[in-house]
């Protein structure tokens, strides 16, 4: 389990080349973000699945930021894996092709739901159920985030390296600032966490400590105009 990323990780030389190159300038912090949590469910949290790792500590960092979206009413957006029996026995996802332990997340299954330690309330959050990586390919989730009036998309949730950069990197595409709580992220090793971490930072949005997130995301929200 990885959840940690350190500054400096990779050398002066490495951040000599990105800063020379003109990457990492802070992202604007808008008056009304979305908590995007991607892909906490079971499959992914639980190291009893082989999808999965220990992400205990995500879970409650993530539960934390989902309490602070609360007192101020910050959307609060899920995200899961699921495929029917057809596509995950089936040859038609290219994507099974190359991850085929992904063809476990199957709907209805227990590997799909989210993880029960999560303060999900279905009767007012909402839960986009994917195929791919980015919670925005094949998904409503940008035209959701636009009717909503949000304009910064915090993105919680597994894995770092996949889900959770995917997520990142249309988002930002998509005109969403990005920041990403490193504390609220997690991965099954820590090599493509720290990685996947840097090129965020380094790309597509700001890794931000927990007080911060909290901080923003409990702050009062305006409503959309």
């Amino acid at each position: 389990m990885s959840t940690s990323t350190s500054t400096g990780r990779y050398g002066a030389a490495t951040d000599h080349t990105y800063a020379r190159a003109g990457f990492g300038a802070p992202v604007r912090r808008g008056r009304r973000p979305a908590l995007i949590v991607v892909d906490l469910t079971r499959g992914f949290t639980e190291d009893r699945f082989p999808t999965g790792a220990d992400l205990t500590q995500v879970v409650e960092s993530t539960s934390e930021l989902i309490s602070a979206a609360r007192t101020s009413a910050v959307p609060v957006i899920f995200t899961a894996i699921a495929y029917t029996p057809a596509e995950a026995s089936g040859d038609s996802l290219a994507w099974l092709r190359k991850a085929p332990g992904l063809r476990a997340l199957v709907a209805g299954s227990e590997a799909v739901d989210l993880d029960p330690r999560l303060p999900y309330r279905p009767a007012s959050d909402l839960l986009v159920v994917k195929k791919g990586a980015s919670a925005f390919f094949g998904t409503p989730l940008a035209a959701t985030l636009t009717g909503l009036g949000c304009d910064t998309a915090v993105i919680c949730g597994a894995t770092t390296s996949g889900c959770v950069r995917a997520t990142a990197v249309d988002a930002v595409q998509s005109g969403f600032p990005v920041l990403a709580p490193r504390a609220c992220v997690g991965d099954r090793a820590q090599g493509p966490h720290d990685a996947a971490l840097f090129d965020i930072q380094a790309k597509y949005g700001d890794v931000i400590d927990q007080k911060e997130a909290v901080d923003y995301l409990a702050r009062p929200v305006p409503h959309p105009a």
